[in-house]
């Protein structure tokens, strides 16, 4: 099969065919560059997905993906970050060995077919000029021939005809002659032009358009198998990657598989753990003995008018109290209402309420749960008037439960232990350079080097007191552990006896009611006495500071623990605003004070006074 042979006569065809042909694989290229474009396009968006989810640094979220189901959603970000770039490679791959090269092929295609095409063209302008030739020596052999035969006519006439001269008969002669002799030259040249023109036309059919189509051909096929090849490799490309998109995939199952629900459960009990024991049962309270109530029924403690007495929650012994709060201010603290207030009556203008109502969402909780959630949520303060009001976080993480304050000193030990490492490398490091200068004074003068080595050697020295201090916090805080034996809790709790008394200038080592503070049920006495000594010195403490006043919109009744009761218009005074809970605490005298719901009355603070709220 020959287009040479079998279009022989299609020139312009397979001149349109082939223009085709290129046009097929520039819109092929058009469609690959689409594709890695796509492919750019995917992989940008899955790093921006992977990017948008990954941890902060330095931030709370990076302390979540502890847990095994967190390290496995981050493995997954880090894999699709992997299948990003093999989606990348897809792209980078696909333009240098698809489309870089089928542009350029393209290019040297286009020139061979019009090298081809220009030579079809020559050929068939040779073989048009060679049928003009003979067209042209065919007519002037015709008419050379028809001349002749009138100039033999012609003669013939003027022979026959008696009235003639016979000069002119001769004249007639000769011209037919001449005619003749001119048709007999064009007959000769006629047959020459046409053997060279039967020549041309057979080397034209059967030489030159074969040789021309066939290259042609050749060249389309080429084409063909090209293109071929490209979406080969167009596939392959997408191949090669698949085996690595499949590791990718592995691993984030294998992630998956990695999640140990028991592990997690594990860490938040590391997290969250807080070393206390449980509160015990709540004694019974005899209300047949004559006796002054308290805030509430409910109330931990007995009358101020009785005297001083523990706060109770235990088995056998008295268990613990907090001795370094005004016992009236403990009561308030853990009195105060922890539910939503109530709204305000339905007949109230909108406009004469500060803060508008708000419904009730939960019941009043149990009374030994509120007192178990003021243990732990209440901020350690060193200096025992900041109890009251408040204060920034302590050096010695006091403020925080015994299981997470163990923990803070342990990383922070560790912190300052990577320091000293650090530091002691650098100053080795100064060591050696400075022995190497010893030995050759050209590299350098050694005594450069001491202001140097002293620096390090300083921070060495604080950074080991600094570690110092913090062991001995954490070997305090191990020592006061409930997992610690019997011996070590009748140790801590003879120590905090003993050194009780320290606690009036702001000791570190004193803790606040948020229950960092244990003394041990073996030492109940010395709790007792502790408590009755610290209770009779902070009872004549002075009271909160009022930062304002308020008004009364509506009648409250008082029935909660902490709350106190208020009759519409009633004139108050304000001493702790609203703390986005929706109670604001009041006091109408020295002895009676609480909170009633921030909807219920109209406050006016004294912005000079307000500044008494951080006294300490």
């Amino acid at each position: 099969m020959s287009w040479g042979i079998e279009l022989w006569d299609q020139f312009d065809n397979l001149e349109k065919h082939t223009q085709w042909g290129i046009d097929i694989l520039e819109k092929y290229i058009k469609f690959v560059k689409e594709r890695t474009e796509i492919e750019l396009s995917y992989a940008k968006q899955l790093r921006n997905l992977s990017k948008k989810y990954q941890p902060k640094k330095n931030s709370k979220e990076e302390e979540e993906y502890r847990y095994t189901a967190c390290q496995a959603f981050l493995a997954t970000l880090n894999e699709m970050n992997d299948y990003a770039g093999q989606h990348e490679l897809i792209s980078e791959n696909m333009t240098s060995q698809i489309i870089v090269e089928l542009v350029r092929y393209v290019q040297e295609l286009k020139q061979e077919r019009k090298s081809h095409f220009h030579d079809g063209r020559k050929a068939q302008q040779h073989i048009e000029m060679c049928w003009k030739q003979l067209e042209s020596s065919k007519r002037r052999f015709e008419r050379d021939c028809k001349e002749a035969d009138r100039a033999q006519q012609y003669f013939e006439k003027m022979d026959a005809d008696i009235n003639v001269t016979k000069a002119d008969v001769e004249k007639a002669r000769q011209q037919a002659q001449t005619r003749h002799q001119m048709a007999e030259d064009s007959k000769t040249d006629y047959s020459s032009i046409l053997q060279k023109f039967n020549h041309e036309q057979h080397e034209y059919y059967h030489t030159h358009v074969p040789n021309i189509f066939q290259k042609i051909q050749e060249m389309e096929e080429r084409r063909i198998v090209r293109m071929g090849e490209s979406v080969k490799t167009y596939a392959e490309l997408d191949r090669q990657v698949i085996p690595i998109i499949g590791k990718c995939l592995d691993e984030i199952v294998k992630a998956a598989e990695s999640i140990d629900p028991k592990n997690d459960s594990q860490l938040v009990v590391e997290a969250y753990k807080s070393g206390f024991e449980p509160p015990g049962d709540i004694e019974f309270e005899d209300y047949t003995q004559p006796m002054k109530r308290t805030v509430s029924d409910n109330s931990l403690s007995n009358s101020r008018g009785e005297g001083k007495s523990e706060l109770k929650f235990g088995g056998k012994s008295k268990g613990k109290l907090w001795p370094f709060i005004k016992k009236n201010k403990l009561m308030s603290l853990l009195t105060s209402p922890h539910q939503p207030p109530p709204p305000p009556p339905a007949s109230a203008s909108p406009s004469a309420v500060p803060n508008g109502p708000q419904s009730p969402k939960q019941q009043k909780e149990p009374l030994s749960h509120r007192f178990n959630e003021f243990m732990t949520s209440k901020p350690k303060i060193h200096c025992f008037r900041s109890l009251k009001r408040g204060g920034a976080t302590p050096e010695d993480f006091s403020n925080l439960p015994p299981e997470q304050r163990r923990k803070k000193l342990q990383q922070k030990v560790d912190e300052l232990n990577k320091e000293i490492q650090k530091e002691m490398d650098q100053r080795d490091a100064i060591t050696k350079m400075k022995d190497v200068y010893l030995k050759n004074p050209q590299m350098g003068d050694p005594t450069s080097l001491d202001h140097k080595l002293a620096e390090v050697s300083q921070n060495i020295d604080k950074l080991r007191l600094e570690t110092q201090k913090f062991e001995a916090w954490l070997a305090e805080v191990e020592g006061r552990l409930p997992a610690r034996s019997d011996q070590a809790r009748r140790q801590s709790g003879m120590y905090e006896a003993q050194n009780a008394p320290s606690v009036n200038n702001c000791a570190q080592d004193r803790e606040s009611p948020d229950g960092s503070y244990t003394e041990e049920q073996s030492q109940e006495s010395e709790v007792k006495v502790l408590a009755t000594d610290f209770d009779d010195e902070f009872d004549d403490e002075e009271p909160l500071p009022a930062i304002g006043t308020c008004k009364a919109l509506y009648t409250f009744e008082g029935q909660n623990e902490g709350t106190i009761s208020v009759v519409e218009g009633e004139t108050l005074y304000v001493i702790e605003e609203d703390k986005g809970d929706g109670w604001t605490r009041i006091r109408r005298n020295e002895d009676e004070e609480g909170y009633v719901p921030t909807s219920y009355v109209e406050v006016y603070l004294d912005k000079n006074a307000k500044g008494a709220k951080t006294y300490i």
